[in-house]
């Protein structure tokens, strides 16, 4: 197995993931105005960051809208405001305010060695790029980590008009790195998008959308796997 020349990275479960804050649920209801533990917290952030896959039945309109989520903004805001209500919470006002947080950069947690990773990759001059099924600019979760700047594409969904595991997002972001798909490794928390990446003859290293604090060091460990030296 050669070296490859640059890495692709999923960002949900994979370089950042959202993980719940108790402010996030304090005035939320749900059915019969009931307030939401900690096991249905953490469910519904599974529903709202599930990669594939349908996470409750919707209606028609929900439907057209779940399918089309990650190619229109406002297609993803219909989405997942109809899981919500889907979910039991019934007032707009108390999705819509957790919806708002599922798409602020600033809700996003990053994994322990996502920055290690990142600055270890920049510091060999080996381009990386971001893939991502979604319908929000995702940049400033990078600033704010202080690597926004060593991240040469982001191949985003919604910017380029495909959807993992079609190819043509791949493609997007080897183009535009300038890198053979055949000298590539794909990271990613899910074999059915992320692995898509094979189409294209790249190498595919899976991680685990562990909670943050689990998951202490899977991108050193999947990318040094792949014959790629960490510091």
């Amino acid at each position: 197995m050669s070296t490859p020349a640059a890495v692709l990275f999923d960002f949900s479960g994979t370089l950042f993931r959202l993980e719940e804050d108790e402010s996030w649920f304090t005035d939320l209801r749900v059915g019969d105005d009931e307030k939401v533990d900690g096991h249905f917290q953490a469910e519904l952030m599974r529903r709202m960051t599930q990669p594939v896959g349908s996470v409750v039945t919707l209606d028609d309109d929900g439907h057209r809208a779940w399918e089309a989520r990650d190619l229109d903004p406002a297609m993803h805001r219909a989405a997942y405001l109809a899981v919500l209500e889907a979910s039991g919470v019934r007032r707009k006002d108390h999705a819509e305010s957790l919806y708002d947080k599922v798409i602020d950069p600033d809700s996003w947690t990053a994994y322990p060695d996502t920055a290690r990773v990142v600055r270890g990759l920049a510091d060999q001059n080996i381009p990386i790029a971001v893939v991502s099924n979604i319908a929000f600019d995702l940049r400033p979760a990078f600033d704010h980590l202080g690597v926004g700047h060593l991240i040469t594409y982001y191949s985003l969904s919604f910017e380029v008009g495909a959807v993992k595991p079609d190819p043509a997002i791949f493609r997007a972001a080897v183009d535009a790195l300038g890198v053979p798909a055949q000298s590539c490794l794909m990271v990613g928390d899910s074999e059915e998008a992320d692995g898509g990446a094979r189409a294209l003859g790249m190498s595919f290293g899976l991680v685990d959308p562990l909670p943050t604090d689990q998951r202490p060091s899977a991108l050193v460990d999947v990318v040094t796997e792949h014959g790629l030296r960490i510091d």
